[in-house]
């Protein structure tokens, strides 16, 4: 399985689709594609690698290709005509855009995520929730963003006045300013949090219940491989790949 930058996508993809394209034999015949890309949410890399990984295993000779970014720039991408087989969102918003432009076809939610105030161990500035950003320099996501979105829908339930220092175009960035030193805390979801465990602690508060994600999967309406495509997606909504995801801190829709 491989994994690679989501703006690489046009050399990758090409040569993915060649693969799908190809002739199997010397009548010229199709062969069963072997490649599977899949788009999906910066927040599912780690959930989704070793989905992937227990994929590939059931399915001899299949390779899945992951590419991971924030979901607004993975739906414009699909909706632009990128290449690929199967998007997983981190919210029904960019799901929609997909579904607007004819691309998607029939998404089902499969997990759900929360916030939480991430900040490092040992909480060394007592943070219990978001009115103790205050006075501290905190990340979070960009607006365009799922993530960003939920965190404002958060601040605002909570009638605080904080603001964020830097908003990052993704989930992974912006707790990378944390863990880099560079900010006190960031908004990032939980299971972020429960992936960088060792090096920071999660605070949960009350106003995130406020802005609960839905991750929608989907096979593409122009997948290369789109068996494969609507078998990953099964897999994604079944027991086993829940047990991944359940693992990495997602809730059940």
């Amino acid at each position: 399985m491989r994994t690679r930058p989501a703006l690489a996508l046009t050399a990758a993809l090409a040569l993915a689709a060649l693969t799908a394209c190809g002739s199997g034999d010397d009548t010229g015949a199709e062969t069963e594609p072997t490649t599977l890309t899949v788009l999906a949410a910066a927040s599912l890399t780690e959930a989704f690698t070793e989905i992937g990984e227990r994929f590939e295993a059931e399915h001899d000779g299949v390779d899945v290709e992951l590419s991971f970014a924030a979901s607004s720039d993975l739906a414009a991408q699909i909706t632009e005509g990128a290449p690929a087989d199967v998007f997983a969102s981190a919210d029904q918003k960019n799901m929609d855009k997909v579904v607007d432009a004819g691309a998607a076809v029939d998404p089902q939610p499969f997990a759900l995520n929360q916030l939480v105030i991430a900040v490092p161990a040992g909480n060394p500035d007592g943070v219990t929730g978001l009115a103790d950003l205050a006075g501290l320099d905190f990340a979070a996501c960009a607006a365009e963003v799922p993530c960003g979105a939920a965190a404002q829908t958060a601040i605002d339930a909570s009638g605080t006045a904080v603001t964020p220092v830097t908003y990052e175009a993704d989930v992974k960035s912006t707790l990378q300013k944390l863990t880099l030193g560079e900010v006190d805390a960031a908004l990032v979801y939980r299971t972020d949090a429960i992936a960088a465990q060792d090096e920071v602690d999660a605070v949960e508060f009350p106003e995130s219940a406020e802005a609960v994600n839905t991750y929608p999967v989907t096979a593409l309406a122009d997948a290369a491989a789109p068996d494969l495509a609507a078998e990953f997606t099964a897999y994604v909504l079944g027991d086993d790949a829940w047990t991944v995801l359940e693992a990495a801190g997602f809730q059940r829709p």
